[in-house]
């Protein structure tokens, strides 16, 4: 069958799928399936053949229990007043910036992220504190609740990162090199944040009116600080010294949050039990997505669907700017109905070889990827940080959405900084290299 043919009877049976509402892991493997016996001609032994060897390769690589083992270390810090603490500990030293303790959104979400790897849990995390104490305390709700969305899904971009590891996994690329390129943009992004929030509160003193002092030390706020701090320490660490692999270091992360736990007395068995429930709930989510999309891609490649495209697309001459611009649209336009993990899986396979032809660097498009789904994050209808805020602040979905609007444009602002001055995701890893 031809090429073109081909391409769009795959698009069509993947959106049938996904518009029946069935589940994404499944909706790929059906697609998987049809599209070789529907467009390629194979029969079903030869496609049980590939696929068993597929899913074995796919399924049995040591990067992988890495995911496990970060999102078990995420919950267990969910579960626990760390929250609460890193509020505490940040509000001495934020309230005499402008825009006082709003930026406890910021800084809060950007250590967090640093321990947990998960955009949602996050948003949560430091959102079931400050949203309300920040409501109480008179701050605009607006750019309260925008500011934490647009903060939380720092935890897809500042490692460890569970997307990171997905797209490491699937792109064949070094793990730790991507989660050193991510730090620079997470903390540029958190940078435009607060200084947005600083511009907006100097202009309008009414938004973050003034703190009284609280007789809160610095030293008492860093001891406040401090179990994340020596989390952030063992976990980053260990990686970037090159004393642990991302999955050793997950390992030892997780030991050291039981033991901090343990040695607070929060470790319960009720905590324990609920931990490891959420873990196991989203890890075969996240597992399953990886296996069928590897599925997915084998398929896409018996069909020389990737190969062709990226001729076709390298055959237009296309600016690498313009190419860019392209696939941010093309991301941004998936962030509106799918999560970051399964976007990531499902394009893979089509962007990658074009963006490897086009000369771009692939830790850098991994970081590019990320910072289109984490814009996915704070839109409508499927921005999973905006349920989030809804759930906890009780406000419209529409509300929260158009609270978040100003950090999408400040987010836009850094993809576009990272594309004209790749360098920045670079920079880190080459010199960690040396």
């Amino acid at each position: 069958m031809d090429i073109f043919w081909s391409a769009v009877g795959v698009g069509v049976l993947l959106l049938l799928f996904l518009s029946m509402g069935t589940w994404i892991f499944a909706s790929m493997l059906a697609v998987s399936i049809g599209s070789l016996w529907l467009f390629g001609d194979f029969d079903a032994d030869r496609i049980g053949l590939i696929f068993s060897r597929v899913l074995y390769r796919a399924s049995n690589s040591w990067e992988l229990s890495a995911i496990p083992l970060f999102i078990l270390m995420g919950e267990l810090i969910f579960r626990s007043n760390i929250s609460e603490r890193l509020f505490k500990g940040l509000v001495p030293v934020t309230r005499h910036l402008p825009g006082g303790i709003l930026h406890t959104n910021v800084l809060g979400c950007t250590l967090f992220a640093a321990v947990s790897g998960s955009s949602a849990a996050t948003t949560a995390t430091i959102g079931k504190i400050t949203t309300q104490e920040l409501k109480t305390r008179g701050y605009d709700r607006n750019l309260s609740i925008g500011s934490l969305a647009g903060a939380g899904s720092l935890g897809l971009l500042i490692p460890p990162s569970i997307v990171m590891i997905v797209y490491g996994v699937q792109a064949e690329v070094s793990i730790s090199q991507l989660f050193m390129a991510g730090v620079v943009p997470g903390l540029l992004i958190a940078l435009l944040y607060s200084v947005y929030i600083g511009a907006r509160s100097y202009l309008s003193p009414s938004l973050a009116p003034k703190q009284a002092a609280t007789g809160q030390s610095i030293g008492q706020s860093i001891l406040l600080l401090l179990p994340v701090l020596v989390l952030i320490s063992i976990v980053i660490g260990s990686i970037y010294s090159g004393i642990a692999t991302p999955s050793e270091a997950a390992a030892v992360g997780v030991a050291a949050t039981l033991v901090l736990l343990g040695v607070e007395r929060q470790l319960t068995i009720r905590l324990f039990i609920e931990a490891f429930r959420g873990t196991l709930i989203t890890s075969i989510m996240v597992c399953s997505l990886l296996i069928t999309a590897t599925l997915l891609s084998t398929a896409m490649g018996y069909l020389h669907l990737p190969r062709e495209l990226a001729e076709w697309i390298a055959a237009q001459n296309f600016s690498p700017m313009l190419l860019l611009v392209a696939l941010a649209v093309f991301y941004v336009v998936l962030g509106l109905f799918l999560d970051g993990i399964s976007i990531t899986v499902m394009s893979l396979p089509i962007t990658l070889p074009i963006v490897l032809l086009a000369g771009f660097d692939p830790i850098w498009f991994g970081i590019f990827l990320i910072i289109m789904i984490e814009l996915g994050q704070i839109t409508p209808p499927v921005g999973f940080n905006l349920f989030v805020l809804q759930s906890l602040t009780g406000e419209s979905i529409s509300r929260v959405a158009l609270a978040a609007l100003p950090f999408f444009l400040l987010m836009c602002v850094a993809a576009l900084i990272i594309s004209v001055w790749p360098d920045i995701a670079l920079w880190l890893p080459r010199f960690m290299a040396q």
